[in-house]
């Protein structure tokens, strides 16, 4: 199995973005966009938060981008 790669760009961003708890939005492939923060991360997924307190977790995969939210 692979191993979380830490030293990649894009996982420190999004650990920053988790430790900060930064609004993000991001594009699915289905052109759903989902706002909230990102609670948790892992090799296959990622989870976030929304407005309402509820969790939706996301395969990394469906992800067309994220950005923080300005």
């Amino acid at each position: 199995m692979p191993e979380f790669d830490t030293t990649l760009p894009s996982i420190r961003l999004l650990q920053s973005l988790i430790k900060d708890k930064q609004e993000v939005e991001i594009k699915l492939v289905t052109d759903d966009l989902l706002v909230g923060k990102i609670f948790w991360q892992d090799l296959e997924c990622i989870c976030i938060l929304d407005h309402y307190d509820q969790k939706t977790v996301i395969w990394r995969q469906a992800i067309v981008f994220m950005k923080p939210k300005a």
